[in-house]
């Protein structure tokens, strides 16, 4: 066994950072910059904005071991994990990068370096490939590594040349494969890396981003080329470790292991109880990282592949045995082998185990049901030669009992047999069309050009911790969505200063609201955003006179709207840290809102919070503020932040250096908000509202200050009010008011008693009107002042007294009528109360319907109730 994976992560890592690259943190898998994936699926796509040159950052040179998934796309490999040896749902890119600093010889001489003599990868082992116009990257294998020319080896586009889009940057790419040797079985005239044989296997792409891609098609040197490289350390420690598939090495064997031992499954014993072992293992990984970055089970965009993904593992449970929930124990194994790397997995074990443990035993409730009806099709489909499972029953599965299409399929597989997509889409054109949008992206093409340019000019330093006024020179002015150079009176505008005191939206903090004055006009600023990561937009109008471009103004924040935004967002930092002492550290920040009127907290959480629970919250982020907490500000960098306890939200980017907020020992936090000096600047917190939002995530409104104030001040002048009209005192409303409930209830019971004996009594009456019927008797009457309720009680009590026969009964409410039909079950044979209904009530110009023993039925014509009851008789043959 050679070395561990952790080795190799950490060799890798290492290398880079003594050849002068700077270790970053790995990304989440939930895209920050790119809302055109649904998913990290690559190690470059955290630095997409570097490359594309919208963003600089502290280094030019930078090394990652990246978390990724791809299942959707192009990258679909869902039905391929298990059953080959290298796919998987979730993985990890080993990469180095380079923004416009080395190029290929350096990226060639590291790789090379590394494997060979870091590595002891023998060089005989090895052999690569170019594209076919390269001669740079081809010279500098053969000539400057000394690669022999056998092993160089000249690919096509499709293999060797890479670009970021039909437009933008691209380049030639040049990879690094295991040769096997030959097998024998390989059917190629020629046999190099693109075959498929099973000789060769790509461990690393280096990707030279060389040219620059116009709409026509021409490709333009870029100014600053780029290095972008990746290889799988699955593929790594499958290599180093001299083992036959990914699922042999120290990554998944542990985790099979937990399978089996969940499953009393041997390992080794069966082939596709093998394959089972292993789909579970890449799941469990999938489902580990995706939750623990704050993906949560849902029936649309990535919530939907998680729900797909542990499905699927649930439903290969079943295949090994196990109808209970067991999937949590294999993740919690996957958090204790994958911790050391990722030490946040520790901090939501809680969470992340008890979210799959949840999602999978709902599964299970309807999944033996869902296997039964599919089992059933499959059976009638194979006695009638049939090979296709029809749309309907696919999407019964899906509607129904939960089976996502793709697990249908996998199902079918065994029983060669395909599905009906095309029926499936059929019947559910609608779900489908709302999944297809379900990740439609947000990004906004017009607005990245605009400020793409502008961002490159200047830089835009927020002033705004220490200070609500400034003064700077107007360096960009918009109108709409164009620059101009002056604009006047009305003009809704976008002002970009090289300095500013606005905060701009961000981290749940709304921008801030002012005034700018110019020295021959003034604009009000509605809001503040930041469109590009080092732009700051003020949005506003043109209240009076002139402004230009270059001139410089005074700006001004609404000083009363930040501070109630400030008290509200350190409220925001005590209600979680409160939140968490109370329902624990599985109560996690999903979102929030901190505007100058009120503050919203989203977390998760599986059940809504008790009063009690909220009243202990209160009572802890009330005593905090009553002790007045000293706020402290530092710049640290992440992983010291963390070290010393700072809570890091699940879906917020942080980059080298982060911003810690902290109030004593009671909260600290990664955040870049304005906050207060002291917490007990914040007066008061006060709870208004808790609701659920979705599936394990809460809602809590709440309000601070003045705000909190007068809302109790509302509840009290209510409470007066309402004492008030009870002639008690306020203490005394609950007993008043449950006196009174009392009372009332007991009035109710008194009249429905009353009722009670009314209707007997005209039950009694109406029985001596019964005409004979064959077997029993008939019985039809307008009744007076009866709603569909009590209709239905009286038809009831006159079957009883009738003890055989058919009752019909029609009342008129506003012009309109309703018939309700009932028989007794010795004449439901004879005389169907649904059919009937549907005779009668035509008669009043209606129609309805209901059971063998029941039905009611609506009509609009009043006058014709007389002949409808002579209609009634008639059916039933009455005398």
């Amino acid at each position: 066994m050679g070395p561990s994976s952790k080795d190799i992560r950490e060799l890798f890592l290492a290398y880079f950072e003594r050849n002068g690259h700077s270790r970053q943190a790995s990304a989440s898998l939930v895209p920050q910059d790119d809302p055109t994936l649904m998913f990290t699926n690559a190690g470059m796509v955290p630095f997409k904005r570097l490359f594309l040159g919208e963003e600089t950052r502290s280094y030019n040179r930078a090394t990652t071991s990246q978390k990724c998934m791809r299942v959707s796309g192009k990258h679909n490999d869902l039905e391929n994990v298990g059953r080959t040896p290298r796919h998987h749902t979730f993985f990890e890119m080993l990469g180095n990068f380079s923004f416009g600093d080395y190029f290929k010889r350096e990226a060639i001489d590291f790789a090379w370096e590394l494997l060979t003599e870091e590595l002891k990868l023998g060089p005989e082992r090895l052999a690569v490939s170019v594209f076919t116009d390269d001669d740079e990257a081809h010279d500098l294998w053969r000539d400057g590594v000394g690669v022999p020319e056998s092993k160089v080896y000249r690919l096509g586009e499709d293999e060797n040349f890479w670009s970021m889009g039909e437009t933008g940057p691209c380049g030639p790419c040049t990879e690094i494969h295991i040769d096997f040797g030959e097998t024998g079985g390989c059917t190629s005239a020629v046999c190099d890396p693109s075959c498929d044989c099973g000789r060769w296997l790509e461990i690393w792409n280096l990707v030279f981003m060389q040219f620059n891609r116009s709409a026509d098609g021409r490709q333009e040197p870029l100014p600053k080329p780029s290095v972008d490289t990746g290889g799988g350390l699955e593929r790594w420690a499958q290599v180093l470790q001299g083992v036959d598939t990914n699922y042999d090495t120290d990554l998944f064997v542990p985790l099979i292991e937990r399978g089996g031992e969940l499953t009393n499954t041997t390992p080794g014993s069966d082939g596709e109880k093998d394959v089972s072992l292993r789909v579970v293992a890449d799941h469990a990984r999938a489902l580990t990282f995706l939750i623990g970055d704050g993906v949560l089970p849902s029936n649309e965009g990535r919530g939907y592949v998680l729900r797909r993904i542990l499905r699927r593992a649930s439903r290969h449970g079943v295949l090994l045995g196990t109808e209970q929930p067991f999937i949590h124990g294999v993740a919690d194994k996957v958090i204790d082998e994958m911790c050391d790397a990722y030490p946040d997995l520790v901090e939501r074990r809680e969470f992340i185990t008890s979210r799959i443990h949840r999602e999978e035993e709902r599964f299970l409730e309807t999944l033996s049901k869902g296997l039964k009806l599919l089992e059933d099709e499959i059976s009638n489909l194979e006695a009638k030669g049939v090979t296709t499972l029809p749309g309907e029953t696919l999407f019964q599965l899906y509607d129904t009992y939960g089976f996502p299409v793709d697990l249908t399929a996998d199902i079918l597989v065994s029983r060669e047999m395909d599905v009906d997509q095309a029926g499936f889409d059929r019947e559910m054109e609608a779900q489908r069309a709302r999944a297809r949008a379900a990740w439609k992206g947000t990004g906004d093409a017009t607005v990245a050009e605009v400020y793409g340019r502008i961002v490159s000019e200047l830089t835009c330093e927020f002033t705004g911790y220490t200070g609500l006024n400034g003064e700077s020179g107007l360096s960009a002015l918009l109108r709409g969505g164009e620059p101009v150079e002056e604009a006047g009176q009305g003009d809704e505008v976008e002002l970009v200063f090289a300095e500013t005191p606005f905060y701009a939206e961000s981290g749940g903090q709304v921008g801030d609201r002012g005034a700018i004055v110019f020295p021959e006009g003034e604009v009000e600023v509605h809001d503040t955003q930041k469109p590009l990561e080092g732009l700051i937009v003020h949005k506003g109008k043109v209240a009076s006179g002139t402004i230009r471009q270059g001139e410089v103004a005074q700006l001004a924040v609404d000083a009363e709207n930040r501070q109630a935004i400030v008290r509200n967002h350190s409220a925001t930092h005590l209600l979680h840290a409160a939140l968490r002492q109370v329902l624990g550290p599985a109560a996690m920040q999903k979102g929030s809102l901190v505007e100058g009127a009120r503050l919203r907290f989203d977390f998760t959480h599986d059940q809504a919070v008790t009063p009690e629970e909220i009243e202990r919250i209160e009572d802890i982020a009330n005593r905090w503020i009553e002790e007045n907490h000293s706020g402290e500000t530092r710049l640290l960098s992440y992983d010291e932040a963390v070290k010393q306890g700072a809570v890091a939200l699940f879906e917020e980017k942080y980059g080298d250096e982060v911003r810690v907020v902290s109030f004593g020992d009671c909260s600290t936090e990664l955040c870049g908000g304005t906050h207060a000096s002291a917490t007990g600047e914040i007066g008061l917190l006060k709870v208004v509202s808790e609701s659920g939002i979705s599936a394990g995530v809460r809602r809590i409104e709440a309000l601070s200050g003045m705000a909190a104030l007068h809302y109790l001040r509302d509840q009290e002048r209510a409470l007066r009010e309402l004492a008030s009209m009870l002639k008690v005192a306020p203490g005394e409303v609950p007993d008043r008011v449950a006196k009174l409930l009392d009372q009332n209830k007991a009035a109710r019971r008194e009249l429905d008693n009353m009722a009670s004996k009314k209707q007997g009594d005209v039950a009694g009456d109406l029985v001596a009107g019964a005409k004979e019927i064959a077997g029993g008797k008939a019985l039809a009457a307008r009744v007076e002042g009866s709603d569909a309720k009590a209709m239905r009680t009286l038809i009831d009590d006159l079957r009883n007294k009738l003890g055989s026969g058919v009752v019909c009964l029609l009342t008129e409410s506003k012009g309109k009528v309703l018939v309700a039909i009932g028989a007794t079950k010795d004449q439901i044979e004879n005389h169907k109360a649904g059919d009937l209904i549907r005779e009668v009530a035509g008669v009043v110009g209606g129609g309805g319907g209901g059971r063998p023993d029941f039905a009611q039925a609506g009509g609009k014509d009043a006058s014709k109730i007389d002949e409808a009851i002579a209609k009634f008789y008639d059916l039933v043959g009455a005398s």
